[in-house]
């Protein structure tokens, strides 16, 4: 190309300004042509041009000229379309037609060296799919199929973000939230900006709750004294059981209980009670840190306590962390495990972030024998790298 072009930088210049613009267009594309003829010429008698032309062009490509006789290098095979994107990307999305030598020709036909191009475009508008398509020959040059690529990703992506923002302005309508910062929620929730969040929105990776989780926090429940617990009369062995906790108070008359959240305990786990201000006894695994802390304050508080018999009616909520590679059909297939076992889900929340989903489930467990067939069973699901308790 660039021999081309510095023999076509020496052509006589005699006069050229003073003649008529389309005289000089017919003079270069006569000295073009004689090019090419020199070209041939070397391929017989190199010894009589080799000043001229060192070799035959390449055969992988074409040399055509532009309305101003531009010398263009392209791939063999180039239709109109890869010369329009050469040009600039823009007058390749907005081509509709072309004309060869001053000829309309269909945008596939497949140009040949020495030809003058000419694009004709639309005001507005983008290229078709159907150029992206091998099989019916409208693109030749990967540089102008990357480009026609790149044009409908940035519309899907733009699709994708009208799609979720209102997604996300519908869920923060229902909280009586729309006046919030949406680029400052879009970074509480772990994302780096608000596109990026309406993004994964759309594609069903984020779930809508964890707005709800971040917006209401859970407010701690009120506390009250020991004296102002609701007290029964005790039964012989000194341990009752109680509410739909199935937790046995030792030592004491009939007290209200509430399994703790921050922990979810359910048997067999090791569990001991604190005595809270409202809400009667509140039962935690001997584990968690939250009870750990409360007992240090507050020891007085601790009251002994352990698992009664109960029904098979009885349930327990326990959260399950499940950590795993993102793809389609995931939520699905963890679903289906939680049907098979019969266990309830009573929340989900789910996250994905570089091609990793870390997801979290609340499920109802009868006792610590179904957890463990539970995480197992989830184990097994093509694509899971952890499945654990929290």
């Amino acid at each position: 190309m660039e021999r081309v072009s510095n023999i076509l930088q020496k052509r006589p210049r005699t006069a050229t300004t003073q003649q008529p613009a389309q005289l000089q267009y017919d003079q270069q594309l006569a000295w073009m042509r004689q090019l090419l003829a020199w070209n041939n010429e070397a391929a017989a008698k190199p010894d009589r041009v080799t000043t001229l032309v060192a070799q035959k062009p390449p055969e992988d490509r074409i040399y055509v000229l532009s309305p101003q006789a531009r010398v263009l290098e392209l791939p063999a095979g180039a239709t109109a379309v890869d010369f329009a994107y050469h040009l600039h990307t823009d007058l390749g999305h907005r081509c509709r037609g072309a004309r060869i030598d001053g000829q309309m020709v269909p945008l596939q036909t497949q140009l040949q060296t020495g030809q003058t191009v000419e694009i004709v475009t639309t005001k507005s508008g983008g290229p078709s799919r159907d150029w992206l398509n091998p099989h019916l020959g409208f693109l030749a040059s990967p540089r102008a199929r990357a480009k026609v690529r790149a044009w409908f990703n940035a519309i899907e992506l733009q699709q994708r973000i009208v799609q979720g923002q209102a997604l996300v302005e519908k869920e923060l309508q229902r909280l009586g939230k729309t006046a919030i910062n949406l680029e400052h929620l879009a970074q509480q929730l772990g994302f780096a900006q608000a596109d990026d969040l309406f993004v994964s929105a759309a594609k069903e990776e984020f779930s809508l709750r964890q707005i709800d989780a971040i917006l209401q926090p859970v407010v701690p429940e009120p506390e009250i004294t020991p004296e102002t617990l609701v007290r029964h009369e005790a039964r012989a062995n000194s341990a009752t059981q109680t509410g739909k906790s199935g937790v046995l108070v030792v030592g004491v008359g009939s007290l209200m209980t509430q399994l703790a959240r921050c922990c979810r305990p359910a048997p067999p786990d090791q569990i001991s009670g604190f005595v809270t201000r409202g809400r009667g006894v509140s039962i935690h695994r001997e584990d968690c840190s939250s009870y750990a802390a409360l007992a240090a304050r507050q020891p007085e508080r601790v009251i002994e306590v352990a698992w009664g018999s109960h029904t098979a009616a009885t349930v327990y909520p326990v959260d399950l962390s499940i950590r795993s590679q993102d793809r389609p059909g995931l939520l699905r297939d963890l679903s289906e495990v939680f049907a098979r076992l019969r266990l309830n889900v009573v929340a989900v929340n789910t996250q994905s972030k570089a091609s990793i989903a870390q997801m979290g489930f609340t499920v109802e467990v009868h006792d610590g024998a179904e957890l463990t067939r539970a995480l197992a069973s989830l184990m097994e699901v093509s694509g899971v790298v952890s499945a654990q308790r929290r």
